[in-house]
């Protein structure tokens, strides 16, 4: 694996059962304007924040308790000169258990600090991941975005005078 992909990790004291089904539930934890469905294999689903940032992902692998894999179809990005840095890169949720816990280790493949999107886009990860991901799986409420509710400082700049 290259080193150089966006990785982050988080333990939680639920099941990975329970990881799971939170990082399926997609809505509930980065965006409450994702378009499809978000849970089963081979299901493809659209994510767009305002006009700066959209995609689209299917999902290419879903093993319950264990692994889900996201492959980036097709990528939009306001910001950049290169509009579909993520397009072919693949979104990883391992889940394993790590004595008592359950860890979840995220990893943009693909994501690289190449990118002209790494900083806006690791730092983006690191809060829904961090932040609203795990309060989704400890608590059962995420912090997603949603309609004019940019998260991330990021985003609300990105978004702003739009």
């Amino acid at each position: 694996m290259n080193t150089a992909d966006f990785t982050t990790t988080i333990l939680v004291d639920q099941t990975p059962a329970a990881a799971f089904d939170a990082i399926n539930h997609v809505r509930a934890w980065w965006s409450e304007e994702i378009e499809g469905s978000t849970d089963k294999l081979n299901d493809v689903f659209n994510y767009h924040y305002e006009d700066v940032h959209r995609c689209q992902i299917k999902i290419i692998a879903s093993v319950p308790g264990q692994k889900i894999v996201w492959l980036v179809m097709d990528n939009y990005f306001k910001f950049t000169k290169e509009k579909s840095e993520w397009k072919g890169t693949k979104i990883i949720f391992d889940i394993s258990t790590v004595g008592n816990q359950t860890q979840i280790r995220f990893t943009h493949q693909g994501l690289v600090p190449q990118y002209e999107c790494f900083e806006i886009c690791r730092d983006a990860w690191t809060n829904y991941i961090q932040n609203s991901l795990q309060n989704l799986i400890a608590t059962g409420k995420g912090k997603p975005n949603g309609k004019g509710k940019p998260q991330t400082e990021n985003e609300k700049k990105l978004g702003a005078g739009h």
